[in-house]
């Protein structure tokens, strides 16, 4: 596998290419406004070579210059599911811990975790009984 890129934005990670329908629809959400007008600042990257990439490899692929605190995977489930519950791998505090939060709502982890608002544990926290993020 090849390096991921360095970005100022989030990375977010196509690791599912079984259906483009699913990642069309869900590249569309990343990039509508919430109802308050916020959006993930988030680069996108749909390159088969990342196929199959799990959150543990892909800490191994981050280059050093990379400083975004979060890298989301775009994996089978987020691409299955109607929430499109993307993985969202925390890379400061516990590097590597990983939480679901649905599409509609990475803008709020993202902001958030980027900037002095919050910390990545705060959303662990946060998350519904099956293990999702859906907002505060």
């Amino acid at each position: 596998m090849y390096q991921l890129p360095s970005t100022a934005e989030a990375l977010v990670v196509r690791t599912d290419f079984s259906a483009d329908g699913a990642w069309d629809a869900l590249r569309a959400a990343l990039f509508s406004p919430s109802k308050d007008g916020f959006l993930a600042d988030v680069a996108l990257v749909d390159d088969q070579r990342y196929e199959g990439l799990t959150p543990d490899r892909a800490l191994d692929l981050i280059p050093a210059e990379y400083r975004h605190p979060l890298l989301v995977l775009a994996d089978a489930v987020a691409l299955t599911s109607a929430e499109q519950p993307l993985l969202v791998v925390g890379l400061r505090g516990e590097r590597g811990r990983c939480v679901r939060v649905v599409a509609a709502e990475l803008w709020s982890i993202e902001n958030n975790v980027s900037g002095p608002n919050m910390d990545f544990e705060e959303f662990v926290r946060a998350v519904d009984d099956d293990g999702v993020y859906r907002g505060l």
